[in-house]
């Protein structure tokens, strides 16, 4: 991947989480109620694992998205959009903190493959 990717700065990178945030939460509470009857939704917890996996990787272990997940279990609340906020909130820190002239960490987690 070329060091000029449109995900190697912050501003990008929660551009990206944002949308995927809305994409989730408006599958969750829009398309998968017509599908799926009840509370335990196989297919809203495998989307919830993947959004969760991957804002991790676009953003960094953040403490808003602990809630975000644990609220997507319970029956009724699928229809609160814990992803967005989620991002929305950590956005609105690190604005915070880039204006007081600080430094929050928003790099991707990186992954190191053993050499074989």
């Amino acid at each position: 991947m070329p060091d000029d990717s449109f995900l190697n700065s912050p501003r990008s990178r929660f551009r990206a989480a944002l949308i995927l945030a809305i994409v989730a939460d408006a599958v969750q509470i829009v398309v998968f109620p017509l599908f799926v009857e009840g509370a335990l939704s196989p297919l809203g917890d495998i989307l919830d694992l993947i959004v969760a996996v991957a804002l991790f990787r676009l953003l960094g272990w953040h403490w808003e998205f602990l809630p975000s997940s644990m609220a997507k279990l319970l029956p009724g609340v699928d229809l609160v959009p814990f992803w967005t906020l989620a991002v929305a909130n950590i956005y609105r820190k690190w604005k915070q903190v880039e204006a007081a002239g600080d430094i929050i960490d928003v790099a991707p987690v990186e992954r190191k493959l053993p050499n074989h």
